[in-house]
């Protein structure tokens, strides 16, 4: 395994951490600022809104960089971005401190995932991509709850001074460590922006974009209430939450990695199989919910097959824009935050709505069955097209 790769992930840690474990420190940080927590709450709105922004905008302006120097840019704006929260002297300043933070997160991810699978044999690819996403799972499963507790106990700006020297060690890692040959962003014809947009022609990019808002969202709206679910349905005690949460880490984490190695042999296969499973789950939590024991099960399940859809449905769009990937790649990391948004709020329309604390799981389920749909749609379109199509000659969508 190349110690490049360590350096991707160790970055991931520190960007998985600054984006989750504001969630934890909300009274903290609105006690502080003297704001409500639902002003508070924008903290975790606006660092969504501008991941996805930074994801597309940011990783537009820099297609004719060195990928490392480029990696190593949006580092340091990473850093910066957490000390500006570490040293906020009011709100405004902590909201601009998650801003500059979250910028450079959807452009890391997106040209990460390009660098990444660069350094590895092409049988090797999704199985690099989702090391390096190994990171934000153990920020999930590790860093979150430890940060949290670090905050509670040391004050909450304490929690982001960690993440500042961990951006450091990240920085001297992807310096150290990340090849000094990474290619600039831009490989199609034309070359810079007007060579990475080339990669939109290409009808399977779309459906691509399309699965990881349906498919990834409807993991993540149900579980952006569930803590309603597990104290209010589930009969859980509030000083369990964090603990399932761990559990439902692990399970990220275990996804991630056997999702990774599973798409490396088959990508189509692995993306159906898994969202058929991840739907199939959800369903059960949502019927099941009132027992404590199937819902440990269900967030074990649910975790480890919401994140294995991660590095195939990043390797998929990269393989349909494989002359000109960066843009692509960080576009996908921006239909993830658009998943996220749009699962949140279709869950909390449903909570509204009279239709209980199990109804997001519901939706949830519901999402991703469309996302399967439109996955299984575009294995039909692309089987209709020639092989040549794909840079391997093979097609792309065999489900075997």
């Amino acid at each position: 395994m190349p110690l490049g790769l360590l350096a991707l992930a160790a970055g991931g840690f520190g960007i998985g951490l600054t984006e989750f474990v504001i969630m934890g420190l909300l009274p903290e940080v609105a006690g502080d600022f003297g704001v409500s927590e639902s002003v508070a709450g924008w903290l975790i709105s606006g660092y969504a809104l501008s991941v996805a922004v930074g994801a597309i905008v940011l990783t537009a302006g820099v297609t004719r960089l060195n990928r490392k120097h480029v990696l190593l840019g949006l580092m340091v704006l990473f850093i910066a971005g957490n000390l500006l929260c570490a040293l906020a002297p009011g709100y405004p300043v902590m909201m601009l401190g998650r801003i500059v933070a979250a910028l450079c997160h959807g452009a890391f991810f997106g040209i990460g995932s390009v660098v990444a699978a660069d350094m590895v044999a092409p049988t090797k690819r999704a199985g690099a991509i989702a090391m390096m996403f190994a990171g934000l799972t153990t920020a999930n499963v590790l860093g979150v709850p430890l940060g949290t507790l670090l905050g509670q106990q040391l004050g909450w700006r304490s929690t982001f001074w960690a993440i500042t020297v961990i951006g450091v060690v990240a920085l001297v890692g992807l310096a150290a460590l990340v090849p000094g040959n990474i290619s600039a962003g831009a490989r199609a014809a034309g070359g810079g922006l007007r060579g990475e947009l080339t990669a939109f022609r290409h009808p399977q990019v779309w459906f691509s974009l399309v699965v990881t808002v349906l498919g990834y969202g409807g993991m993540f709206g149900a579980f952006t209430y569930i803590a309603y679910t597990l104290t209010r349905v589930s009969g859980f005690a509030t000083t369990s939450v964090p603990w399932l949460l761990i559990i439902f880490g692990v399970g990220l984490f275990v996804g991630n990695l056997v999702g990774g190695k599973a798409a490396d042999r088959s990508l189509s296969g692995t993306l159906t199989i898994v969202l058929l499973a991840l739907t199939a789950v959800l369903v059960v939590f949502a019927l099941t919910a009132q027992s404590q024991a199937m819902t440990v099960i269900s967030l074990i399940l649910m975790g480890a097959f919401g994140f294995a859809t991660v590095p195939a449905l990043q390797m998929r769009i990269m393989r349909y824009a494989d002359q000109a990937p960066t843009l692509a790649s960080g576009a996908n990391i921006a239909a993830f935050n658009v998943g996220n948004a749009l699962g949140a709020w279709l869950g909390g329309v449903t909570i509204a709505a009279g239709l209980g604390y199990t109804s997001p799981i519901w939706a949830g389920s519901a999402l991703t069955l469309g996302g399967l749909g439109v996955l299984l749609a575009a294995i039909r379109y692309a089987g209709r097209r020639r092989s040549q199509e794909v840079p391997d000659r093979r097609p792309a969508e065999s489900v075997v």
